[in-house]
């Protein structure tokens, strides 16, 4: 069996015959497990080599596990850095409440949607939670529009992690096909932004190719104050 669906009734009638004791919120238990932890070893271990499982949305309170080829998406260390003046507000720094927050707002400080995609973007709205067709209930971390030079029209969808957590394929999956549903007459370009330690931001652009999530091109961005940026590496810019 490569794939089976379930419903969130499911889970209670499953917690009742194990005698566990159910969480207030049924909701949250799928959503960590989707996006946020990792499986429990006995799922893991029915992983076949270079597959993993995991949970797509099949409609409304309804899921599946799918088995897919093994696809992590992590920053490349051998990338190099591009320096960026920093214009992120110090209040904003101050008071971000979390690195989730916090990497969108300095995405989105900074234009770095803009540098990375060579776009004129516009942030239109932040935890755009809404449907999808045939997967159900999902949240855009943060949602763009763009236009290009030639006046084509993009929907950009962002999804931020910070240093600890990974690039979901799944949300990446959703978030091109809310797209699609939403605009069919844009262009819909998938972006993850993703903290490196404490200084640098990874910035990807992810399509679906045969199902399954790839990458089109990555940058590495640190911010800096103008005086401290390096002339030398401006020029080799150029």
């Amino acid at each position: 069996m490569t794939e089976f669906e379930f419903e969130r009734a499911d889970i209670e009638r499953a917690a009742t015959d194990m005698e566990v004791s159910l969480p207030k919120n049924l909701g949250d238990v799928i959503y960590a497990l989707r996006y946020r932890k990792s499986f429990p070893e006995a799922i893991v271990a029915t992983q076949p080599p270079g597959m993993e499982w995991i949970i797509e949305g099949a409609g409304r309170a309804r899921y599946k596990f799918v088995l897919v080829p093994l696809n992590r998406i992590l920053p490349r260390e051998e990338l190099v850095t591009i320096g960026v003046p920093d214009g992120t507000p110090e209040m904003i720094r101050a008071y971000a409440l979390d690195d989730e927050q916090a990497l969108l707002a300095i995405v989105r400080y900074n234009r770095l949607i803009d540098i990375f995609l060579g776009l004129t973007t516009y942030s239109l709205q932040n935890h755009l939670r809404t449907t999808v067709r045939g997967i159900g209930q999902i949240e855009i971390d943060e949602l763009y529009v763009g236009i290009d030079k030639y006046g084509c029209h993009y929907a950009i969808p962002v999804q931020a992690k910070g240093g600890t957590d990974q690039i979901s394929v799944v949300q990446t999956k959703q978030d091109l096909a809310w797209c699609a549903q939403q605009y069919p007459g844009m262009r819909a370009r998938a972006v993850s932004a993703q903290f490196i330690g404490t200084e640098k931001i990874a910035l990807f652009e992810l399509t679906v190719e045969e199902n399954t999530v790839k990458v089109v091109e990555e940058r590495h961005f640190k911010l800096v104050p103008a005086a401290e940026l390096d002339q030398a590496a401006i020029r080799s810019y150029r």
